[in-house]
C-alpha cells in the first residue's frame, strides 16, 4: 500500500483525506440512521395509547423526547398542548412542523459533506491525472530523448489517482443516495406521525378550553 502511494505522488494525499472522513460520515450515519434512533414503529401508538385518558406527566413528556427524534417531535405536541390547554389546531400544527423541521435538519446532519466528498473525488482524481500528464511531458528532453524514470512515475501518478479518485466517489455517491432515501422515508413517517397526534391532542384541548369557559 505504501508502495502505490509513493507511486501516486503527492496528489494522493487530498484524495486518501477524503476516504477517510467519507468512511467515518458513513460509518457515523449508518449508526445514526437507524430505525430504532430516528421513528421507531410502534412509538406513536404507545403515545397515544398512554395518552388516551388523559395528558402523561412531565416525566413522561421528558422521556419520550430521549427516546428518539421522533419522541422529540410528538413531545413537543404533548408539551404544547399541556403548556397551553386553549392552543388551536393551528398552532399545535405549527408547533409540531417547526419541530419536524429540526428533526429532519438533525437527521441530515453530515450528508452534504458526503455528497460533496462524492462530487470531489473525481475532480481531485482529474488533478492528479493531469500533474502525472505534466510529469509526462516533461520527460520528453529537448533533444528528442525521453528519461525513462519519470516517464514511469508519470503515468503512474496518472493512473493511481484517477483509480483512487473513483474508488472514493462510486461507494460516497451510492451511501449519498442511500441516505437520502432513508432521510426522506423519515421524514415522511414524521409526518404521518404528527397528522395522526394532532385530532387526538386537539380533544383535550378543547375540553379543557370547554371547562374553562
Amino acid at each position: 500500500m505504501l508502495s502505490i502511494i509513493q507511486a501516486a505522488g503527492w496528489p494522493i494525499w487530498p484524495l486518501l483525506l477524503c476516504s477517510v472522513v467519507a468512511l467515518a460520515l458513513i460509518i457515523e450515519r449508518l449508526y445514526h440512521l437507524r430505525e430504532s434512533v430516528v421513528a421507531p414503529a410502534s412509538l406513536l401508538d404507545e403515545v397515544i395509547s398512554v395518552s388516551r385518558n388523559s395528558l402523561p406527566a412531565a416525566d413522561v413528556v421528558n422521556k419520550l423526547a430521549e427516546n428518539s427524534v421522533l419522541g422529540r417531535v410528538l413531545a413537543t405536541g404533548l408539551r404544547s398542548v399541556i403548556a397551553e390547554p386553549r392552543i388551536t389546531e393551528e398552532a399545535l400544527r405549527q408547533n409540531l412542523e417547526n419541530s419536524g423541521r429540526t428533526a429532519v435538519h438533525s437527521i441530515e446532519r453530515y450528508l452534504n459533506t458526503l455528497g460533496t466528498i462524492a462530487a470531489a473525488a473525481p475532480l481531485l482524481g482529474l488533478f492528479g491525472t493531469v500533474v502525472g500528464m505534466i510529469e509526462i511531458f516533461g520527460s520528453q528532453a529537448p533533444t528528442g530523448g525521453t528519461n525513462p524514470q519519470q516517464l514511469a512515475h508519470g503515468i503512474s501518478v496518472a493512473l493511481y489517482n484517477t483509480a483512487f479518485g473513483l474508488i472514493i466517489a462510486i461507494p460516497s455517491l451510492m451511501f449519498y443516495r442511500y441516505f437520502r432515501g432513508k432521510v426522506d422515508t423519515f421524514q415522511l413517517q414524521m409526518e404521518i406521525a404528527a397528522a395522526r397526534l394532532v385530532p387526538h391532542l386537539m380533544r383535550f384541548a378543547v375540553r379543557s378550553a370547554g371547562a374553562a369557559g
